[in-house]
């Protein structure tokens, strides 16, 4: 459910208005209502760019994190000690990708150099001082000319990849006219080279030593650092959405707190003689969004986030989604033995993680446990079709076969779909009233009793006679209602174009979304049969093997094999359902979305 908001507006005397920010900080209730863009103004700018240089740092120095190695306690800085301490970790990383770049460029200089041999570069000025200058040349090895060597004293060096190294011997200012390249050659020469990469290697290794060390003693540091740095934007952003009146004399600011937290605020600031007042909440204010609800729904909030936010007026579609999004991921998914995966590897990692990712982990539990119940309904386990066992002979007819599945994906898919357009039409009851809400509600039991008339007797399923007639009755009457009553207050026949135009999208558009929850069946079967596939595929590549061998190979073979398919598998069975789900029912339920989070003012 979407939590009740109520919209405040507060005017306090500006020499008391930090000391009104400081107490709706400690209150933490207060979303502040913005009312100017954070891009107009620089000093925010500049505080969300610092922010994000300690939040980088932040992020490196976690993965180097190592568990058995205890963090140093945060030091007690000041801002500008702490983005001193910034700068010093960020110069100490330049250093260390200056040091890689030179590395990489010496070691292809390294590279080129093996091809012409180890010479010291000394020798050849040398020679130069006594009148004799040497150069170095390449060509295709196709186009090199043998009397260069009599011309010249051209003597061949190395071939490489069809190309050939070769050097001249001629007196100081000869002119050499020969068609081949003069490559830049590097100063220093092989064993030089290998000295200079041995050196920048312990260069670079210093610097990692350096940075692991400052990952385990300055993370706390940093955490508070931008803990402090959040604090100083909040405060600075309330500022600047705050209004000023009466020559800058009165500060005027409005927020949002819900209901629960509405009296708390009240009688803090009645405390301390704050002027507040409780406004009426307009049709166009953009009011900030909290979800709440149970434990299992709970889940799946992220998803709902991540996809879209309802606004104030709509329904939290969270509880409605997430029972159809975990049917759907165990469609998809479809193996028992990959379900079990799931579970057990979420259950393991669950006792150690923390408290921010155990939400995720008991969420892909219950995905998981929903696999196994498909995988179980289906006879997948690993790509093994338990129906071919002979030990489950007995319940072989109660497993699902193909077409089972595809009739199944078929079913949901309406029942979803009603479902969506069921939810849809009481949000326009809530919204408009009950007069707008009769022609989506007629189009729902006009489906539902076509459904039901239509096919049931598919599935072998027959009505009786006069419950037929009913349902005929039931969907003819509601048909009339939905093309002559679609637009409450227009003339009938209005009524009536406007009713066959929604008609034809309506039957049209069903057909488009049913078809596609036949993906639910396909991505699910695909991911048996590749299973399958590299179970075949393990057992018919080692027969010829020996005993141990035929092991070792047949199982790389399977665990590689199911790494992938699992991988596949997850992708699908995440982005497939996602899609249905979220599109499929915000689509049918007429969802708008668009809704902006609550975000309490308050410390970090």
């Amino acid at each position: 459910m979407i939590i009740p908001m109520k919209k405040y507006a507060f005017m306090v005397y500006h020499k008391e208005y930090k000391q009104f920010l400081s107490t709706l900080r400690d209150l933490g209730v207060v979303h502040i209502k913005e009312t100017k863009s954070i891009s107009d103004f620089e000093d925010l700018q500049q505080m969300i760019a610092e922010r994000k240089r300690v939040t980088t740092l932040l992020k490196e120095f976690k993965k180097q994190h190592n568990e058995q190695q205890p963090l140093a306690p945060a030091r007690d800085l000041d801002k500008e000690e702490g983005m001193a301490l910034v700068q010093s970790i960020e110069e100490l990383q330049e250093e260390r990708s200056k040091l890689s770049a030179r590395k990489q460029a010496v070691l292809k200089d390294l590279d080129y150099m093996d091809i012409w041999g180890d010479f010291d570069m000394k020798q050849i000025k040398q020679l130069k001082k006594e009148g004799y200058e040497l150069n170095f040349f390449t060509c295709p090895t196709s186009k090199y000319e043998p009397v260069w060597g009599k011309e010249y004293n051209a003597f061949l060096v190395n071939n490489f990849q069809s190309v050939t190294y070769f050097v001249t011997v001629t007196k100081t200012g000869t002119e050499i006219d020969i068609d081949a390249e003069r490559p830049k050659m590097s100063e220093l020469g092989l064993s030089q080279l290998r000295e200079k990469v041995k050196e920048l290697n312990d260069s670079v290794r210093a610097c990692d030593e350096r940075l692991q060390t400052m990952a385990v003693e300055e993370y706390n540091t940093l955490l508070e650092l931008d803990k402090h740095l959040q604090n100083e934007f909040n405060l600075a952003n309330a500022v600047v959405q705050t209004d000023r009146q009466a020559g800058d004399k009165l500060m005027f600011l409005e927020g949002w707190v819900t209901t629960d937290k509405a009296s708390d605020m009240e009688e803090a600031l009645d405390k301390e003689a704050f002027f507040y007042q409780e406004l009426e909440i307009q049709d166009d204010d953009k009011i900030p969004i909290k979800l709440k609800n149970n434990s299992y729904s709970k889940l799946f909030e992220p998803i709902t986030e991540m996809y879209s936010l309802p606004n104030y007026k709509e329904f939290d579609p969270t509880p409605f989604v997430a029972p159809f999004f975990m049917l759907f991921f165990g469609l998809c998914f479809g193996d028992g033995g990959y379900g079990l995966l799931i579970l057990l590897i979420c259950t393991i990692l669950k006792r150690k993680a923390n408290a921010g990712v155990k939400p995720f982990l008991t969420l892909f539990q219950w995905l998981g446990a929903m696999t196994v119940v498909v995988g179980a309904l289906t006879g997948s386990f690993f790509g093994i079709a338990l129906v071919d066992i002979p030990q489950f002979a007995a319940v072989k007819d109660y497993f699902l076969s193909s077409d089972n599945l595809m009739t199944l994906s078929i079913v949901i898919g309406i029942i979803h779909i009603i479902y969506a357009k069921a939810i849809g039409a009481y949000k326009t009851k809530i919204q408009r009233g009950l007069k707008y809400s009769l022609a989506p509600f007629a189009w729902v039991f006009v489906i539902a009793a076509l459904a039901c008339v239509f096919g049931l007797p598919m599935l072998d399923i027959q009505l009786p006679q006069p419950l037929t007639y009913v349902l005929y009755g039931v969907a003819i009457v509601c048909l009339a209602v939905a093309l002559l009553y679609n637009t409450p207050g227009k003339n009938i026949f209005l009524n009536f174009g406007s009713g066959l135009w929604n008609t034809y999208n309506m039957v049209f558009g069903l057909l488009g979304d049913v078809l596609s929850y036949i993906r639910l069946f396909a991505v699910g079967l695909t991911g048996s049969i590749l299973g399958g596939v590299f179970n075949s595929l393990a057992v018919s590549m080692t027969e010829s093997l020996p005993g141990v061998a035929q092991f070792i190979v047949m199982l790389l073979i399977l665990l590689v094999g199911h790494a992938l398919n699992f991988g596949l598998c997850m992708i699908s069975s995440l982005v497939h359902p996602i899609r249905l789900v979220f599109v499929e029912y915000y689509k049918n339920s007429e969802f708008e979305g668009g809704g902006k989070a609550y975000l309490p003012f308050k410390k970090a």
